[in-house]
């Protein structure tokens, strides 16, 4: 959507898909180029056997530009989407313009019990889609749930049910976490890596985030040399969908020339 501007890919989480995206996509598409599509695992996209970690979903995200012709692109990703998006910078540097990271994945293991405990098949074999699981998955990603229109979980559920994401939501957890939180292998190579990272980089996170800790905020701005940093309080691991409106602003000005 949009067709001035940059171009700009949004990269949403594990277990996301673009509908997180759904009250940002028109205003950025204002100014921008915006590219939105479901990661291979998620949302409608197909669920191949395979691995999923921020390396594989990288060479994805290459596919997904050379695909389409676009030589080099802003990334704005979110938790995993994040990691994704350090990990491309780190394996194509001259692809990408800026950065924007949202509660991202990549600056450390530590990560919520939750997606640690989705490594363990016996749990994993466990969940069963039901809408009486939203209220206690909101609860952990949002600071106050109660905010989101009601239209978004709608749109939401569907995707979210659809049959044999077990299959997929295993893998993609043992490809990247394991009982410890983010695997070693993982996070490292970003972390050694952050010095070399010189495009311009916005780091936005809540500060009530109970996905990734805030205190990852400030690793990222301590390693990145060419950052800016904002904490949006009272928020957990989605700004841009608890504050849409001052989230498009933000971004906005940081892409504006």
């Amino acid at each position: 959507m949009g067709d001035r501007g940059k171009t700009i890919i949004l990269l949403h989480g594990g277990n996301g898909s673009i509908e997180f995206w759904l009250y940002n996509i028109a205003t950025l598409a204002q100014h921008h180029r915006i590219y939105a599509f479901d990661m291979v695992g998620s949302g409608k996209s197909d669920c191949p056997e395979r691995s999923y970690a921020l390396s594989d979903q990288a060479e994805f995200l290459n596919g997904f530009m050379t695909s389409l012709a676009i030589d080099a692109a802003t990334l704005i990703g979110n938790s995993m989407g994040g990691g994704v998006a350090l990990e491309f910078t780190r394996l194509y540097p001259d692809r990408v313009d800026k950065l924007v990271l949202v509660d991202s994945m990549g600056f450390g293991q530590e990560i919520s019990l939750g997606i640690r405990l989705i490594t363990l098949p016996a749990i994993v074999n466990l969940l069963r889609p039901g809408r009486w699981m939203i209220p206690a998955m909101l609860k952990s990603n949002f600071y106050d749930s109660n905010q989101l229109p009601p239209e978004w979980l709608e749109l939401r559920y569907p995707i979210f049910a659809i049959p044999g994401r077990n299959r997929v939501i295993l893998n993609l957890g043992r490809s990247n976490f394991n009982l410890a939180g983010v695997r070693p292998e993982v996070y490292q190579p970003i972390l050694d890596s952050l010095a070399t990272i010189t495009q311009k980089t916005l780091i936005i996170w809540g500060d009530c985030d109970r996905i990734i800790p805030v205190k990852h905020a400030y690793i990222a701005a301590a390693g990145l040399p060419n950052h800016q940093l904002h904490i949006f309080p009272q928020c957990g691991h989605h700004p841009y969908l608890e504050y849409p409106a001052k989230f498009d602003r933000l971004v906005l000005e940081f892409l504006a020339p």
